[in-house]
């Protein structure tokens, strides 16, 4: 599929894009979604490299020669970043391009010798570079001129004027009143930390034993997850939904009284941002969250949310409790929380993009 938007010279260069799902295609989504109208193309297919990346060489060739495309924003540096560096070296092919960098792309770009090679040209020949957090920032800085990156985290687009919620047949189907409700949403994948809560859980309960961790996603882990519950006895503080709307989500970050994601960094494969984090905020939740990756550039220790180590399982648990016992401390993250989501708008972001392509 070819999305390409008339009286445009930037183009968008993606294999990840609406309607597929996660956090790169939501960025990109919303990146579009909020560009002056009439001002971008985006040129995404899943095929757009098969048989071979060459086939991407032609198809981006052709775009930048029809629509006189003069800025290619590239949204994965491997492959695409190749085809862009090696057609911006082609001669009569004018054009400029900008890498947008995410986390688990670069380091796993940069384990492999020849591919860290290849990383450090693409990087050296962009005009910008766009790093989606400040750890991935640091980490392009080590091999490239750090005065080219930018900082543009992802947005949030939640507008709490038009939420429906419906908390009341929640509160009714699963039992809920007295309930300190421990909220955790996401994909099912071990970096989010979910084993850590539930093992960290058992402390807790002994200290507030009102506690319900309420599990919302679906992913690889999931017998994973319903083993612990097992181990640990804890199946009557453990709630698993696999299937709910973003009507639903959304409800249950309203009911919740803490969000929580203890995510950590697994062999290079870590949490780039953690829009979650400020999606409870915006709710006017307090957060604990995993003082890894890109995460301090959503959660602030002490001012929208609480910060630990993923890996221990006794701060874990120190910060459950910490917060489970202090309704005042809840409210004071709660609402800071929610002062500091409104900052992070997709408007602004999309800001930060053109001007830094304007300089």
């Amino acid at each position: 599929m070819e999305t390409l938007k008339q009286n445009s010279n930037v183009l968008l260069f993606t294999l990840e894009y609406p309607p597929a799902i996660g956090g790169v295609a939501n960025y990109y989504g919303n990146l579009v979604k909020y560009w002056p109208d009439g001002e971008i193309k985006v040129l995404t297919n899943k095929n757009l490299i098969k048989p071979h990346w060459l086939f991407g060489l032609w198809h981006l060739w052709r775009a930048i020669r029809k629509f006189d495309i003069k800025i290619v924003l590239v949204g994965q540096i491997l492959p695409l970043g190749t085809v862009a560096w090696l057609l911006s070296r082609l001669p009569g092919v004018k054009f400029n391009y900008v890498v947008f960098l995410h986390g688990l792309d670069l380091t796993s770009a940069l384990k492999v010798p020849r591919k860290k090679k290849l990383t450090g040209k693409i990087l050296a020949g962009a005009q910008k570079i766009m790093a989606a957090n400040s750890y991935t920032a640091k980490l392009a800085g080590e091999i490239v001129d750090k005065g080219k990156i930018v900082i543009v985290n992802p947005g949030i687009s939640k507008n709490i004027g038009y939420w429906i919620l419906d908390t009341k047949s929640l509160i009714l189907k699963y039992k809920l009143e007295g309930k300190t409700i421990l909220l955790q949403v996401g994909r099912l994948v071990k970096r989010k930390g979910y084993d850590k809560v539930l093992e960290a859980l058992p402390k807790a309960l002994k200290e507030c034993p009102g506690f319900l961790y309420v599990i919302i996603g679906n992913g690889p882990v999931i017998s994973n997850i319903q083993y612990l519950i097992s181990k640990h006895n804890i199946q009557n503080n453990v709630l698993l939904i696999t299937d709910v709307d973003d009507s639903e989500v959304n409800s249950w970050y309203e009911l919740c009284d803490i969000f929580i994601m203890p995510a950590r960094n697994i062999d290079g494969d870590f949490e780039g941002f953690g829009i979650v984090y400020l999606e409870a905020n915006a709710h006017g939740k307090p957060v604990i969250a995993g003082d890894s990756g890109g995460v301090r550039d959503a959660v602030i220790d002490g001012v929208n949310g609480l910060l630990v180590d993923p890996e221990s399982v006794e701060e874990i648990a120190q910060a459950i409790i910490k917060l489970g016992k202090d309704e005042n401390l809840r409210k004071k993250l709660g609402e800071r929380g929610r002062e500091r989501a409104r900052q992070f708008n997709w408007q602004a972001q999309v800001e930060k993009v053109m001007k830094a392509l304007k300089r």
